[in-house]
């Protein structure tokens, strides 16, 4: 780490009352250039702690950037992680308040849902064997770092997305649910439809080969921070599109075929 404790709180609070105020800060790796992974999630991590003294619960986990062109796009080879919180989550067919996010977009994916803990070097078997079932899912996204510099144009780098709890802001699960070993899930894909035109199409291979790798990836990561998934945790395992802009207005439509269904609208 190269950001003293005092650093880190300090992003970390400025954070906070981004989110809080729906607006958005500078990016930390200007301020930061030399900021690593590591303090990275140590910002992210120092933000939990008032979220649940505020009363918000952990629902779960986020993988995210796992694609080959997301990562490409960011000059990466590693994706990201981020905490889901109780808050967060939206039934099917839910309308977003205007006022809950600054610049919200959606990506579909395959949600896990947990009945046995996953820690440290775990298989694509121990992940199989810990989850409860499988379910069509949405991930909103916002920011609450600007994609950009306004002085020097620089873009937005993985530290700023993982201190920013990997850009997180939501969680949309459809109704179906599905044995983990139902399908192979690197053939279940959507069609997304905006406002009823299709402007996304993807398919679960797209989370590096396949959804359940995401999930090894995870715990391994989180076992170098002291951390571990529970029983009854929602993972959202990766998306396999591009983000989609959900200005207001916005209606949005998942399609998984046989695996399920999955809609959001935006005031």
């Amino acid at each position: 780490m190269t950001l003293d404790a005092a650093q880190v709180d300090a992003a970390a609070q400025a954070l906070l009352t981004a989110e809080a105020e729906r607006r958005q800060i500078g990016l930390l790796s200007v301020a930061h250039p030399d900021m690593t992974l590591d303090d990275a999630y140590a910002i992210q991590t120092a933000q939990m702690q008032p979220k649940l003294d505020a009363g918000r619960q952990i629902l779960g986990w986020k993988i995210g950037l796992t694609s080959k062109v997301m990562q490409d796009a960011l000059g990466i080879e590693t994706p990201d992680s981020g905490v889901l919180y109780d808050d967060m989550r939206f039934e099917s067919g839910a309308r977003v308040p205007n006022t809950r996010y600054i610049e919200p977009r959606v990506e579909a994916e395959i949600a896990f849902v947990l009945k046995a803990p996953l820690e440290g070097d775990v298989s694509r078997e121990d992940v199989l064997a810990a989850t409860d079932y499988v379910v069509p899912a949405l991930e909103i996204l916002d920011t609450r770092i600007l994609r950009a510099d306004p002085e020097t144009g620089q873009r937005r780098r993985i530290f700023d997305t993982v201190a920013d709890n990997a850009a997180n802001a939501g969680i949309v699960l459809g109704e179906a649910r599905h044995a983990p070993d139902a399908f192979d899930l690197r053939w279940v894909g959507a069609i997304v439809k905006k406002n009823g035109e299709t402007v996304a199409t993807g398919l679960g291979a797209g989370v590096l080969d396949d959804p359940v790798d995401g999930l090894v990836w995870l715990a391994r990561r989180m076992h170098t921070y002291g951390q571990r998934m529970n029983a009854g945790d929602v993972v959202l395992s990766g998306s396999f599109i591009s983000p989609i802009e959900c200005p207001a207005g916005t209606e949005i439509a998942a399609d998984f075929g046989a695996f399920g269904q999955v809609h959001i609208d935006f005031e």
